[in-house]
């Protein structure tokens, strides 16, 4: 299958780790700020065991509402991210310094986290990296990008922004190696979670 460049990053969901303000703003004696445990569930004085984890902000607050109009009359609930659990990508292949890189704030960009990684080696080739995502269902999807373009400042866009787990392949040839170098390097820096359910077609340049 051929490769697809990088899609632009879906909005926001709640990560464990992250710590959210919960307000009412017609019942400010009720606001809390919350942590999202490891379970992905929150408690609050109203309500208990709510689903954050994978949720947008908006979705948590829609789900609390109809929680909340259980005890209260017309409960206006307001969900802000306060702080973000810690970002975690990883660079591997043909790169000075592969490993897991850590980040608080906003995602890398693709030439962030390769210089992270030390830049890359003479014997890559920068214009087939692939980056390994989790989609639906925690399996890997894969996408093309290319970081002489990005680096050449022929195409600023090129430059994308990598989001949380993603892995960042630089191939020594081509991206038929990427499936032997999961198996060799690649899961010593994945959970065992991530899989591996998608075959590269092994003439795609």
């Amino acid at each position: 299958a051929e490769l697809t460049p990088v899609p632009a990053l879906k909005p926001y969901r709640l990560q464990v780790g992250d710590v959210v303000d919960i307000k009412l703003l017609s019942n400010p004696e009720l606001n809390e700020q919350i942590t999202i445990p490891p379970d992905g569930m929150i408690s609050t004085v109203v309500t208990q065991n709510v689903l954050a984890y994978g949720r947008t902000a908006a979705e948590l607050e829609t789900a609390l509402e109809l929680l909340y109009a259980k005890h209260l009359a017309q409960p206006d609930v307001a969900v802000i991210i306060r702080s973000f659990a810690p970002n975690r990508i990883y660079v591997t292949g043909e790169v000075n310094q592969p490993g897991e890189f850590i980040t608080v704030g906003p995602n890398l960009t693709l030439m962030q986290a390769i210089a992270r990684a030390g830049g890359i080696k003479p014997s890559a080739k920068p214009s087939d990296i692939v980056v390994i995502r989790r989609g639906e269902g925690d399996k890997p999807a894969f996408y093309s990008a290319n970081y002489r373009d990005a680096a050449g400042g022929h195409r600023p866009d090129a430059d994308i922004r990598l989001a949380s787990y993603d892995v960042v392949y630089v191939p020594r040839s081509n991206i038929a190696d990427v499936h032997l170098h999961y198996h060799q390097y690649i899961q010593q820096f994945v959970p065992t979670s991530f899989g591996w359910s998608y075959q590269l077609n092994p003439d795609s340049r």
